[in-house]
């Protein structure tokens, strides 16, 4: 079962994944978007550590409402609307619970996954942080080790928008141009993917 400090080790983990890849997350934004992803994302994450250290929300649930608050207001442009509301509408799915199964974080990520999809208008197969996350959510299933499955799925998903042309966002802007690039959403979002499956890696060893 998987607690409230499970939950802020994951974000952690996320914070200091997106800390050491800012730049190369800004240097992909900056073929087919604003070159701000990695800027924006690091003072989002960074937000979302220093309220983790003030508050030591009591639930699963509480821990992504209180990160996804701190992106929607911290973080500019889409990506703080879109990972905020990821975390938000997950965390809101799991409830008041004080621990959550592997089954139910699946089911709740699959549902933020979906509020994602609607606040943006996008799919999988536009070139956005969606190639990433579809794939990986449907990966996910009642036990801990399909993490690395979606961990796999993510990072493939994030490679397969090199071909795409943009649909949505701002690449989309773009045109054919935007083909070739590889989407920095679907980059950071494989990565939030990677530190979840490195934190319930960690989790069973020290188990």
């Amino acid at each position: 079962m998987l607690d409230a400090d499970f939950f802020r080790r994951w974000l952690l983990t996320v914070a200091a994944a997106v800390d050491r890849e800012a730049d190369r997350l800004t240097e992909l934004d900056s073929a087919i978007g604003d070159a701000d992803h990695g800027i924006n994302l690091r003072r989002g994450f960074t937000a979302v550590t220093a309220a983790l250290e003030k508050e030591t929300p009591a639930t699963p649930g509480a821990v992504l409402v209180l990160a996804g608050r701190q992106l929607i207001s911290s973080v500019g442009g889409a990506s703080g609307p879109l990972y905020g509301t990821l975390l938000r509408r997950t965390g809101k799915a799991l409830g008041d619970d004080a621990e959550v199964s592997a089954a139910q974080l699946a089911d709740a990520l699959r549902t933020g996954v979906a509020a994602v999809a609607q606040l943006g208008g996008a799919k999988a197969g536009d070139k956005t942080m969606l190639d990433a996350l579809e794939p990986a959510v449907a990966a996910l299933g009642d036990t801990t080790d399909s993490f690395a499955v979606a961990r796999a799925a993510a990072d493939q998903g994030a490679l397969a928008t090199v071909p795409l042309q943009a649909r949505k966002g701002r690449a989309s802007y773009l045109g054919e141009r935007s083909i070739g690039h590889q989407d920095p959403g679907a980059t950071s979002s494989a990565l939030i993917v990677a530190a979840l499956t490195e934190t319930v890696e960690a989790a069973e060893v020290d188990s």
